[in-house]
């Protein structure tokens, strides 16, 4: 993924992701519910991995960090099958 970055800045249009990446000041939902606070995506200093940074809209507000592949990695049906989400997080819009 070294080609995909100049000085810590992420070329989106050369990663190999076909879903919208998270933007800061979107809200995520996680498929068991939670809203999240996207606040960056980050780049791991010597392994070049995206990573999400996030924070959570309820409880003690915490913050996360998350690989992104995982972030936005679909739900494992065998695990949870009942769960309607298609995705581990999704975009929320508010009309």
């Amino acid at each position: 993924m070294e080609n995909n970055t100049n000085n810590g800045i992420i070329n989106i249009s050369e990663l190999p992701i076909k879903r919208n990446l998270p933007r800061p000041d979107e809200v995520w939902r996680h498929f068991k519910g939670n809203l999240y606070l996207i606040l960056s995506v980050a780049i791991h200093t010597e392994t070049k991995e995206l990573f999400v940074c996030y924070r959570a809209l309820y409880g003690d507000f915490g913050y996360y960090v998350r690989p992104l592949d995982m972030f936005l990695s679909e739900v494992d049906r065998e695990k949870y099958p009942d769960v309607e989400q298609m995705y581990r997080f999704e975009r929320v819009t508010f009309d």
